[in-house]
């Protein structure tokens, strides 16, 4: 390992060493022509040496200043990126959450070092991955991981640094960052190049008379470089990494040889949340008695790696606000609800106008308590948040990537439960149905439409079909099933509600007085009833 640093050291800085050299020899030039000199030339040039010097100093310092303010065009300004090249420390361990990538992304690791028994049989190493997932789910983590278990340095640049408004910038860059990634790799025997949001760069080109974008010649460049890359048999892996489709990539990205292998990272599931939380729990304090990290891990569906990294610190600093030693489960919970639903606003209302929004709240409540078939019900709240004047706060039980004809029209009925429970009350009802009637109407809409869930038949997506051309008889046909879709949820809502009225007034009861409602206050409430919740049937 010694040599091979020693050789990287004089490969990095040969041109440091190559000037220090220069100066050192001129130096001992200097001295053996003022020892041949005689005394009082000598003393002379002696005395006068360090006003030389200063006045070289000093022409220097004015070159600079005079080069930066007026020799420099804005073009020169624009720096090349440096981008970050060093050795990672990321153990294959320190990934969570992404436990199927990582187990794609370690045959990448082994090719990595098995590349001469590759090369013995006539293979040719993996030169091009492509990570695509959503944000926060570990991708940049899972390179440098790659890059610490093949012990190959690693350089990351992303995408959008290479774009300028300038032509030719770009391409600049793509060629320093490919030319600093073969130094490397002729140093330390391999580098992977890691480009960030690729989508930036990486997008369609768009072919047309009045020439290409700057966008499109820095992709260009890219693609001749990994090209150049496979030719001359350099180890150098390229890792893109992009949140987008990979549909809005340009082909030519993703051709053999090129980023031909794909690691599709998703979120992580829930045994995967469990393992991120007891994690990131390991390195703050908290209240092992208050806080059950299994629950957490069902509360926190679809969350990424990041956002239950946010919620732990979120939820440490509500802890130091309230001035305790340790996090317990309440300022978990508090963290999961200010960042979902932001800061609480306790507003001013009338008694009536509060007990019409705990009439609302309560009814989205017990209808999704009692007809949600794969949602749990977290917290209820009269407090407003955003714009809400009050809150019921679910998620799924565990992930679910499709949803059925039930759940859909749950969803719907949990929409119209507000609506319901104030007019059962009051008689009439407010404004604060607007959102609700959006979201159900929505639903009910692709239903029908795009769906197929219709009684008339209608099978298809005519949402895919411009407007003009569907006749009136089709669109009052798929219209009228929507309205139908409506009045029936919203007749099993009246139905519910007034069947469990008694349940209901507890829930509005409760809601006045403590403002909010956690998972175990509703869960004890229901069950003093003999009420189980709905549970869902795979």
């Amino acid at each position: 390992m010694l040599p091979r640093k020693w050789k990287m050291f004089f490969i990095l800085n040969k041109t440091k060493i190559i000037i220090t050299i220069s100066i050192i020899i001129v130096l001992i030039a200097a001295v053996i022509g003022l020892m041949s000199l005689e005394s009082f030339y000598r003393n002379i040039t002696l005395a006068t040496m360090p006003l030389q010097l200063i006045l070289v100093a000093l022409n220097a310092f004015i070159f600079v200043i005079m080069y930066m303010r007026v020799g420099t065009s804005s073009l020169t300004r624009l720096s090349i990126t440096r981008p970050r090249s060093k050795y990672v420390n990321v153990k294959w361990s320190d990934v969570i959450g992404a436990e199927e990538a990582k187990r794609e992304a370690w045959e990448v690791v082994q090719l990595i070092k098995d590349r001469a028994k590759i090369k013995q049989i006539g293979g040719k190493i993996v030169r091009g991955i492509l990570m695509i997932g959503p944000p926060g789910c570990g991708k940049t983590y899972l390179a440098k991981a790659i890059a610490t278990e093949a012990d190959i340095p690693f350089l990351s640049m992303s995408a959008s640094s290479f774009v300028e408004i300038f032509v030719g910038v770009g391409a600049s860059k793509v060629r320093k960052l490919f030319s600093q990634a073969r130094t490397l790799a002729e140093g330390y025997g391999g580098c992977i190049i890691f480009i960030d949001e690729l989508d930036s760069v990486g997008s369609r080109r768009i072919f047309n008379a009045f020439g290409s974008q700057e966008k499109d010649s820095t992709q260009n460049q890219l693609l001749a470089e990994i090209d150049g890359v496979q030719e001359k048999e350099q180890n150098i892996i390229i890792i893109g990494a992009t949140n987008a489709d990979e549909s809005l990539l340009d082909p030519a990205m993703l051709r053999p040889g090129r980023f031909d292998r794909k690691l599709y990272i998703d979120r992580p599931n829930l045994e995967d949340r469990e393992k991120l939380f007891e994690y990131y729990f390991n390195k703050v304090k908290y209240d092992k008695n208050s806080v059950d990290i299994k629950r957490l891990a069902k509360k926190a569906v679809y969350k990424t790696p990041a956002e239950i990294e946010n919620i732990i610190k979120e939820a440490a600093l509500i802890a130091a606000r309230d001035e305790k030693e340790s996090i317990e489960y309440k300022h978990i919970s508090e963290a999961i609800e200010r960042i979902e639903m932001g800061l609480k606003h306790r507003r001013h209302m009338t008694p009536r106008e509060k007990e019409m929004v705990a009439y609302h709240e309560s009814g989205h409540l017990v209808v999704l308590y009692l007809l949600h078939p794969t949602d749990d019900v977290f917290k209820a709240s009269i407090i407003g948040r955003r714009e809400a004047l009050g809150i019921v706060y679910h998620q799924p039980r565990e992930e679910l990537f499709t949803k059925s004809k039930e759940a859909l029209l749950a969803d719907i009925k949990v929409s119209l439960a507000g609506y319901a429970a104030e007019k059962l009350r009051f008689g009439t009802t407010s404004t604060g149905v607007l959102a609700d009637f959006e979201m159900a109407m929505k639903t009910a809409h692709t239903m029908v439409w795009k769906l197929g869930m219709n009684d008339a038949g209608m099978i298809g997506d005519y949402g895919a079909i411009p407007e003009a051309q569907l006749s009136d008889n089709v669109k009052e046909t798929l219209n009228s099933e929507t309205n139908k879709i409506f009045q029936r949820c919203l007749k099993d809502v009246d139905d519910l509600l007034l069947k469990e009225k008694t349940i209901l007034e507890r829930f509005v009861k409760e809601l006045i007085e403590k403002e909010e409602l956690d998972y175990n206050e509703i869960e004890d409430i229901f069950k003093e009833y003999g009420k189980h919740q709905l549970q869902y049937t795979k």
